[in-house]
């Protein structure tokens, strides 16, 4: 992972942010009249891969649960549904999380960030993902008689899977 350091700015609050390196680093140059330069340092993602595979986990599982509540509470048609809408967020994440490495990879190993060129499997990545869903759930919908509605509620599980693992994350770092 690459950082942007900002010559000739003197130290603010904002010097810090990420929003600010990442997004208007241009801006800084420009009106600092400092220098870019790219200086590659090793960052610890060790925690971010850990709630990246929490999410994915916690999808399957919350989304198992409530499979199991709409067959039990409702039919067989429901409780399928909703797996169906789990498991379509789960592929989602994992393309998006694949995807997103990609354009990181992509965006930090070029050294003139104007220049960057991404590359075309993650564009498909990024966008391919929501054809994926819209099909699957037509086809599912059409052929089985599955209710859009049960896998709705399915893909967000996903979600859910999110709120939770953050949850987590904050109450960890209280002790």
């Amino acid at each position: 992972m690459a950082t942007w350091l900002i010559d000739g700015c003197t130290p603010s609050p904002f010097s810090c942010s990420f929003l600010v390196e990442w997004v208007f680093t241009r801006a800084f140059v420009t009106f600092c009249g400092g220098s870019l330069r790219v200086v590659m340092g090793t960052v610890d993602f060790g925690p971010y891969a850990l709630t990246e595979r929490r999410i994915a986990r916690l999808t399957l599982v919350l989304g198992g649960i409530a499979s199991a509540g709409g067959c039990f509470l409702f039919s067989i048609r429901v409780g399928a549904g909703v797996l169906i809408g789990a498991l379509l967020a789960w592929v989602n994440f994992r393309w998006l999380k694949s995807a997103l490495d990609a354009v990181a990879r992509a965006a930090t190993a070029q050294v003139e960030p104007s220049k960057t060129r991404v590359p075309l499997a993650s564009l498909f990545g990024l966008i391919g993902r929501y054809f994926l869903i819209a099909v699957s759930v037509y086809v599912i919908f059409v052929f089985f008689r599955i209710p859009v509605l049960s896998m709705l509620v399915g893909l967000c599980a996903l979600g859910a899977a999110t709120i939770g693992a953050s949850l987590y994350e904050v109450f960890q770092s209280w002790d």
